[in-house]
């Protein structure tokens, strides 16, 4: 008997936890049973179809999300034309919370696992391996008329599924944590964390993939838009069998491990351990990512996180919105002046990678609200500031909610928000064109020296990625996006146009974030021409093979070769450090900076910078 579980990412490098999670639960001597099979939304549909046929399932069960549901729907419509004989069993958040709707709405489906689903698959896994076992003794008694050949999908033997396909109902009921066509089963208990078995013992099949690690399941705050606030009741995993696991992946040199605790700071004493345990065990290699709540940090984690190499750490912190109404509404307690002062501590430290969120279309946000909490939050200095847009999901209090907050959102998944009382369609456009700006310029960390000086002839921060994306729509680059490359050109071109006076000074800034990521080849028209320094740049580099004033570390290589591997570029304005401040002078004569790109920040990829000085000999290191 082979129960396939199927999963549908949204890209290969993720993998699906709950599939490994239901496997490793049944335990070894019912996991010969179980098949996992992992596809993403992006693969050929007739090919997800074609190899889930190949591989001659008895049973199918397909965990669903808003990303992959409708794919979802399509697979079970096929699959059942294919092998009609074959249960097909759902899961996941996606199809818990309406159960009933989507069995009325998919008659292929048999049953659905509602919520927490390793016991429940367990129990559903044992009542298939005995109802086969019992075909088989039937088989044996009355002959197999079908031995020495491949049995099709179609003529499978075995009873018809419940509901629309048989009426062998009776050990199904005994189930509990079900949705069957009779209706729900029993409720089945929340899981103890502490019996759940690891799921990485094997890492092969998870090579060049993220690793997902849950040290805590529910979460003890209710914000309305999620739903994790369902289950307010948050269990943790016990403290010493987490750092054997953690020390797996650092005996194995994972590059990356993301937690998926929804708030993993909300018990200090558990991520306190869990956070020196890393801190003490680091093996230079692996990241850990968290989502935190940073208005919650005390003193003694932010000394910990302090004390972290650059790169061991990122942190993901949800914010969501500055204006305290839209807090309120939303039930999302949250201490924002708390919050800015922490994030400044950590950003000062330069060592820990922060991501922010903010959500558009909430209640009581309108289009000059939402700027507001951007700029605040911008002024946050993140890595990373992300700019979502409302998710009305199944089963949250918005959901239940969105009539009464006139909150539109699309039929289809991921059923985002097309508008509410106080942002109009026309202005949720304008903020998805904003949000497209901030990821190719501010997210990408290539323009951070150029941004920051151009932020000086705005207003404010959304103001100038306002104007940005109106620059953009007016070029038709929404329509053709520029190369990656041309993007410095394309900023140059805005920037020029909002403040010319500033051209000179515009053209070194994106130099030098150019050459601060990329030693690159081909040198952009911006930049400055060479002619003039050639000579002074080749009698810097024979000069550092004699000398080894600057690169001490590559004794090993010749001038050519040191060369190769780094950039020497004259500036005549201090971009490194500038900032729109009333008058920006140029030196009289060039400074030399030199960009080694054997090292580089763990935390942004920049490369190593030294200011050598006008003739390269007063060293000053950034």
């Amino acid at each position: 008997m082979k129960f396939l579980l199927v999963a549908l990412n949204t890209k290969y490098i993720h993998s699906n936890p709950a599939l490994y999670s239901l496997r490793a639960y049944v335990g070894d001597e019912l996991r010969e049973y179980v098949e996992l099979a992992e596809y993403t939304i992006n693969h050929v549909f007739t090919d997800v179809l074609a190899d889930i046929y190949k591989r001659q399932p008895d049973v199918i069960g397909i965990s669903c999300y808003v990303w992959n549901i409708g794919m979802v729907r399509e697979l079970v419509t096929e699959l059942h034309k294919l092998m009609p004989s074959v249960p097909v069993w759902l899961g996941g958040p996606e199809v818990s919370y309406d159960a009933e709707q989507i069995l009325a709405a998919h008659p292929e489906v048999t049953g659905i696992i509602v919520g927490e689903g390793e016991e429940t698959f367990k129990e559903l896994l044992l009542y298939y391996v005995e109802k086969e076992r019992s075909s088989s003794r039937t088989v044996d008694n009355h002959g197999d008329n079908t031995r020495g050949r491949l049995i099709s999908p179609e003529e499978k033997a075995g009873s018809p599924a419940e509901g629309s396909f048989g009426t062998d109902a009776e050990g199904l009921l005994r189930i509990k944590g079900l949705c069957l066509r009779s209706g729900y089963t029993s409720p089945r208990e929340l899981t103890d964390m502490n019996i759940l078995p690891f799921l990485y013992e094997d890492l092969s099949a998870f090579e060049n993939r993220i690793i997902y690690y849950e040290s805590s399941r529910g979460c003890p705050f209710r914000c309305s838009y999620c739903l994790s606030s369902i289950d307010k009741k948050v269990r943790l995993r016990e403290i010493e069998t987490v750092k054997k696991e953690l020390q797996f992946f650092l005996d194995h040199r994972v590059k990356q491990v993301k937690f998926v605790d929804r708030t993993f700071n909300c018990n200090h004493a558990h991520a306190t351990a869990i956070w020196q345990y890393i801190l003490d065990h680091d093996n230079g290699v692996t990241n850990f990512h968290f989502e935190i709540s940073a208005d919650l940090l005390n003193e003694e984690e932010l000394a910990l996180l302090s004390r972290m190499r650059p790169g061991l750490v990122q942190l993901e912190i949800g914010v969501q919105s500055v204006n305290p109404e839209t807090l309120a509404a939303i039930h999302r307690s949250m201490d924002v002046d708390r919050l800015e002062r922490i994030v400044a501590r950590i950003n000062a430290g330069n060592n820990v990678h922060q991501h922010l969120d903010l959500i558009a279309g909430l209640p009581y946000e309108d289009y000059e609200s939402f700027g507001r909490s951007f700029d605040r939050v911008y002024g946050m200095r993140p890595e990373q500031l992300q700019l979502g847009f409302l998710k009305v999901l199944k089963g949250s209090e918005m959901h239940t909610r969105a009539e009464e907050f006139g909150i539109c959102y699309t039929d289809k998944p991921p059923y985002e928000v097309l508008y509410t009382k106080w942002l109009s369609f026309a202005e949720v456009l304008r903020l998805k064109r904003i949000e497209e700006m901030v990821e190719l310029y501010y997210n990408s960390n290539q323009f951070v020296h150029t941004l920051r000086f151009l932020e000086g002839a705005f207003v404010s921060p959304f103001r100038m990625y306002e104007a940005l994306a109106e620059f953009f729509e007016e070029k038709g680059y929404f329509v053709s996006s520029p190369s990656r490359n041309y993007r410095y050109q394309a900023l140059l071109v805005f920037a020029c146009e909002k403040d010319r006076s500033h051209e000179a000074v515009y053209r070194e800034l994106l130099t030098y974030d150019l050459y601060l990521r990329e030693n690159v080849k081909s040198r952009p028209d911006f930049a400055a021409d060479l002619t003039p320094y050639k000579e002074a740049m080749r009698e810097f580099y024979r000069r550092e093979e004699e000398t080894r004033t600057y690169l001490p570390e590559y004794v090993a290589y010749d001038s050519k070769q040191l060369a190769r591997m780094t950039h020497l570029e004259p500036f005549t304005y201090p971009v490194w450090e500038l900032e729109m401040r009333g008058e920006v002078k140029a030196s009289e004569e060039p400074v030399f900076v030199l960009f080694d790109y054997e090292k580089r920040s763990p935390l942004t990829g920049d490369a190593r910078v030294v200011i050598c000085g006008r003739y390269c000999y007063e060293e000053v290191l950034l």
